[in-house]
């Protein structure tokens, strides 16, 4: 075989002694120590250039402790010196970090990721300069005992305003645009929704390496793919053997063995077959199958892993003007989230950060996160729990909006090294589903009036699928997000940012009418957080959301005269039928209520739209996924990690089993019932229509087998003997009932989905429900058992020491819901006391242990 081994290019860094490249895919070595330097790091800010070597820092005595991996925010907020509430600027002065440690002779010092213009020094010695936030280095230089390690931050302010050139457009939500010339993050720098945190600081770990083993492994090239069943896993080794003779080597991969060739002195290669291999699947279709890797050569054991076997393609539909993802050949509806950050100002990539935010994802029924150009490349423990989570990746390269230098060789090689250094750690990672050039940046140009030959250049259409193709071929590349139509961000054609139903306050119906493809961002609201959360925003006593405080964190598109506040109340006014001005005026507290309720019930009506059989939508991803800080941002999760009422929506309708309903006017009421998984469901579908929400005026009953990955629609019509205006569409005479419910109850009884459709809209009218909430405790876990006698809408609950696990569901009358409290941080010991609500409802009902 020919070994796929691909040299890496040099990119941008000043060349040192020894320096090269980092290693990809390699989890461990035996024979190789690498040692994390976290301790004794310190930090000190600078006017800038006032220090030019690490000789000016002898007199300096204001050194603080500094976390590393960590950045400067996050040592200054530690130090008490800076708060996220008021963030100063860091961009402004230089940061000098220092640790003294213990090693001797040669060794490699790496490190993942310097933000952004940085010096390197080593007992007073320069190894290296890096002008690129998201490159990894990996230097050899030689200790001598006790070392001290420097590392110089530069101002990147100063540096900017230096650089010289007009960009060909300048988006607003950009400062400064002189950005564009450098390769570091933009959070921090987008004014109306992302507070103003700079990133500055070692934000990726430093490591010291010790080679005392026989093997020193440089290089590593994974790869995978189908051979029909066969799971074909193809390894090469780029490494160096001290010893005497080469010795036999082979690839294990669970109890398969294959032996692995020298191809020369210091490259192995070889390839293993696993016929009828578990097949890696996004969780809501199957199993994320996973597979160890290891090399044995002689008594050395390389750890490359784990890996996954799955193809993946897109389904450009009939007309080719679709986008779909197919993987193993089925087609699979992505529906999910863009990510922000697990916190901005430490921008952490460990497991113990990403693991819950990863986790509610999954529980909510995400099978798709979208990492966006405007955020940082992840860890390796990110993209390794998204392949065990069964989440699929659509990642950008981080570019977004502006006019990046189109003919400037030294940035195009940064760039180049920067995208394969990505794509070589994450090279066997099966979740990696979409490439993407980056974010709004053929929008911006097009909807700032430039010619079509200025929406792209040669960085998207040259640089960055040359690094795809070479080192993850089996990964579609999308050029830009959103891309395609005979405008880049046309919504029934490719890739869509779509926000008709949203900020461009479209009625519901145009979710069809749009005829949207695929939705990489959708449904962008200002979502409240519950009322804990909104107590951290305001001090005691405020009234939200009138302050000034509320309203500074409400996000906003630079220059707009409105802000998501108003986008939201634009849909609390159709779909509750209230005036949202006269309420905030006269109920604060019930106008935020409603509010919390809205921005889930119109994510659920427009996902059960783009989740039917004869929809065009391959799916769609809710911008976005968490809030930066506190308030009532973006964020379907708040910035603490508290889920908010367009999660609960989004989990109960995303589901891969599910039922849904949609309003086809005088065509009736359709019932769409999905089954994604790969294995039949049997179970009984009920209808039932209530007069009041009481009273049954209509019920049906069918039994149903569901077959696996599938999608089928039933006019509700056809599951009664009778006429029955189930949508209220001819109006003969008055509505016969109020509210519809749809569920899917398995032959164990349990209600696997249910789906409810209101024909006269929700109302904002109240009544007395008879609702009822009784409080147990089994084993130190507490639960509520909730019944109802009229049908109560957006139940949800209040309680300061304690969240429910589920909420802001209806609940219709005679079925009972068990509900799990779940302790809130710092309530250790507490017992359940609080308040049932339902939007409909006279009146809480109260609950506390007797």
């Amino acid at each position: 075989m020919v070994c796929p081994f691909v040299h890496q290019p040099a990119g941008v860094v000043h060349p040192s002694p020894g320096r090269d490249e980092p290693m990809a895919r390699i989890v461990s070595v035996s024979g190789q120590r690498v040692a994390a330097l976290t301790a004794d790091w310190h930090l000190v800010p600078t006017a800038p250039g006032a220090v030019p070597d690490p000789s000016g820092l002898a007199d300096i005595r204001t050194w603080m402790a500094a976390p590393v991996p960590g950045t400067a925010a996050q040592a200054l907020h530690q130090a008490g010196r800076w708060s996220l509430d008021a963030p100063d600027p860091l961009h402004n002065q230089d940061f000098w970090y220092r640790a003294r440690f213990a090693a001797e002779g040669r060794r490699r010092l790496r490190l993942h990721g310097l933000a952004t213009l940085a010096e390197v020094w080593l007992n007073g010695e320069r190894l290296l300069s890096s002008d690129n936030m998201f490159h990894a280095h990996d230097v050899e230089a030689r200790f001598r005992g006790d070392n001290e390690l420097c590392i110089a931050f530069r101002g990147l302010h100063p540096v900017l305003a230096s650089r010289k050139g007009r960009a060909r457009w300048r988006p607003r939500m950009i400062e400064p645009g002189a950005l564009r010339f450098v390769r570091t993050t933009l959070l921090g720098h987008m004014a109306g929704w992302c507070p103003p945190v700079h990133a500055v600081g070692p934000w990726r770990p430093v490591e010291l390496v010790e080679e005392s083993g026989p093997l020193r492994v440089r290089r590593a090239d994974v790869r995978t793919r189908l051979d029909g069943t066969t799971g074909v896993l193809s390894v090469t080794l780029k490494a160096a053997w001290t010893g005497t003779t080469h010795p036999d080597a082979a690839i294990e991969v669970n109890d398969t063995r294959t032996p692995l060739a020298w191809q020369d002195a210091e490259t192995l290669c070889g390839e293993l077959h696993l016929p009828d291999v578990p097949l890696w699947w996004p969780h809501t279709h199957g199993m994320p199958a996973l597979h160890d890797v290891r090399v044995r050569v002689g008594d050395v054991t390389v750890d490359l892993g784990r890996v996954g076997f799955r193809t993946i393609e897109i389904d450009r539909g009939p007309d080719e003007a679709g986008f779909a993802l197919k993987i193993n050949g089925e087609r699979v509806f992505c529906r999910g989230a863009c990510w922000s950050s697990a916190d901005i100002v430490s921008l952490p990539g460990s497991r113990a950060a990403y693991a819950p935010w990863l986790e509610r994802m999954r529980d909510a029924g995400m099978n798709m996160v979208r990492v966006g150009g405007t955020m940082v490349y992840e860890s390796d423990d990110f993209f390794a729990l998204c392949d065990e989570l069964g989440l699929l990746v659509w990642q950008d390269f981080m570019f977004a909006n502006l006019d990046y230098p189109a003919n400037d060789p030294a940035f195009a090689e940064s760039v180049s090294r920067e995208a394969s250094q990505l794509l070589d750690r994450t090279q066997a990672s099966p979740s990696l589903a979409v490439l993407c050039g980056g974010s709004e940046v053929a929008q911006q140009a097009a909807m700032l009036g430039l010619p079509r030959a200025a929406w792209s250049g040669p960085l998207f259409d040259e640089v960055l699928p040359a690094a795809v193709r070479t080192l993850r071929p089996d990964v579609p590349y999308v050029s830009n997000s959103p891309c395609g139509g005979p405008l880049p961000f046309a919504a029934n054609s490719n890739v869509a940012h779509y926000y008709g139903v949203g900020a461009y306050l479209r009625p519901l119906d145009d979710a069809r009418r749009a005829e949207v493809r695929f939705a990489s961002e959708c449904l962008a609201f200002a979502n409240v957080p519950e009322a804990a959360a909104v107590a951290r925003v305001l001090d005691a006593g405020e009234a939200a959301p009138h302050h000034p405080k509320w309203k500074a964190r409400v996000p906003r598109d630079a220059g707009a005269p409105w802000d998501f506040d108003d986008v939201r109340d634009h849909y609390l006014r159709l779909l509750y039928d209230v005036d949202p001005l006269g309420l905030r005026y006269a109920d604060p507290d019930r106008y935020l209520r409603l509010s919390r309720a809205v921005t889930g019930e119109v994510m659920a009506e427009v996902f059960a739209e783009w989740r039917r059989g004869r929809s065009t939508c391959g799916g769609a991803l809710v911008w976005m996924y968490q809030d930066l800080w506190p308030g009532a941002g973006w964020g379907v999760v708040d910035a603490l990690g508290a889920p908010k009422s367009a999660w609960h929506a989004l989990k109960r309708t995303l589901q891969p089993v599910q039922v849904t309903l949609t309003d086809e006017g005088v065509n009736g009421l359709a019932i769409h019932l999905i089954n994604e998984t790969p294995r039949p469901v049997a179970a009984t579908l009920s209808l039932t229509c209530l007069r009041h929400g009481e009273v049954p005026v209509l019920r049906a009953e069918r039994a149903l087998a569901l077959p696996p990955r599938s999608v089928q629609e039933i006019a509700a019509a056809s599951l009664s003997d009778s006429f029955f205006d189930f949508t209220w569409a001819y109006r003969f005479g008055p509505p016969p009932h109020d509210v519809t419910v749809a569920a899917l109850v398995d032959e164990a009884g349990v209600r696997l989905s249910e789906a409810f459709h209101f024909p006269q809209g929700r109302g904002h009218q109240r009544t007395e429900l008879g609702l009822s909430a009784e409080l147990q405790e089994t084993k130190g876990q507490w639960t509520l058992r909730l019944q109802t006698k009229r049908c109560a809408q957006s139940v949800h609950v209040e309680d300061e020491g304690f969240r429910a696990e589920d909420e802001w569901f209806h609940l219709a009358p005679g079925v009972e819901r068990v509900v799990r409290l779940i302790a809130r941080e710092g309530a250790s010991g507490a017992v359940p006391d609080g308040e049932v609500h339902a939007l409909n409802g006279l009146s809480a009902v109260r609950f506390r242990r007797s």
